[in-house]
């Protein structure tokens, strides 16, 4: 109806001024576009939304499980009562970064944007979450003694980490060069002229295409961050690996807490 009231004003002004062509075949490219549009934004609207309610309840089971841990811990419990509750934290991070994949498919960038985090926590974020390698520095403090073949495999551990950040950030930087020069490229030329409006299109698809790079990037951070888990846990003593887990809580625990501060502090 609306593509057909558009057609039919316009028919004659097209002949008798051909830089309408463009105007009328953009104007016609947006309804088109924003209708599509509007519907995947409901799509990854529910999907940010579905997403930010499944990282409350993971963060809910987290703590309860941090909060036994603690327990055991506190009372000097045997080493296979840890194991249990240091093996469920460690499955339960193997299920967050499923959830994560899964609401990256339906929305990426709120999932790399870190929408879900507090604002503190946004600020040091990397590709959608903690860097590999800092966490092992702040972690390596608070887990001596350490043996030297331990302290070998957690240097070993953290450059490989610092190694393959470097490779993703070196990847996000070049996909944004290539982004901006995609969008950049080309120019409208003469009014009027229908192969431009082509060009125009062909351009936005080839950026769409760019960006559907992202995901791939947020999955290979996310690999990095559970292999990093997984490998610190294997170097580690099931005691020393309960201390581990206890401090990365703590660390994001109180990075939360000093959010709520900051938005909480008295303005003049």
């Amino acid at each position: 109806m609306l593509y057909s009231s558009i057609q039919d004003s316009s028919e004659v002004s097209w002949v008798k001024h051909p830089s309408l062509l463009f105007d009328q075949c953009i104007l016609l490219q947006g309804i088109f576009i924003s209708s599509s549009g509007d519907q995947s934004q409901s799509a990854g609207g529910n999907g940010a939304v579905a997403f930010d309610m499944e990282y409350a309840r993971w963060l809910e089971e987290h703590n309860k499980h941090i909060n036994e841990l603690r327990a055991a811990a506190n009372a000097h419990a045997g080493d296979d009562d840890l194991r249990k509750i240091v093996d469920s934290i460690m499955s339960q991070y193997d299920e967050f970064f499923r959830l994560k994949g899964v609401a990256a498919k339906a929305d990426v960038f709120h999932v790399l944007s870190g929408m879900w985090k507090t604002p503190a926590e946004r600020c040091f974020m990397w590709l959608g979450g903690f860097r590999s390698s800092e966490l092992l520095k702040l972690l390596a403090g608070q887990l001596e003694p350490l043996t030297e073949q331990q302290l070998t495999g957690i240097c070993n551990l953290q450059q490989s980490s610092q190694q393959a950040e470097d490779a993703l950030s070196q990847g996000m930087e070049a996909l944004q060069q290539s982004l901006a020069e995609t969008l950049a490229s080309g120019s409208l030329g003469p009014a009027g002229s229908s192969g431009n409006v082509a060009s125009y299109m062909g351009q936005m698809a080839m950026a769409m295409g760019k960006l559907g790079t992202l995901e791939n990037f947020l999955r290979q951070a996310d690999n990095l961050r559970l292999q990093t888990l997984q490998q610190m846990q294997r170097i580690l003593t099931t005691r020393q690996s309960a201390r581990a887990l206890l401090a990365i809580s703590d660390y994001f625990s109180r990075l939360r807490a000093l959010s709520s501060l900051w938005l909480a502090r008295p303005r003049e």
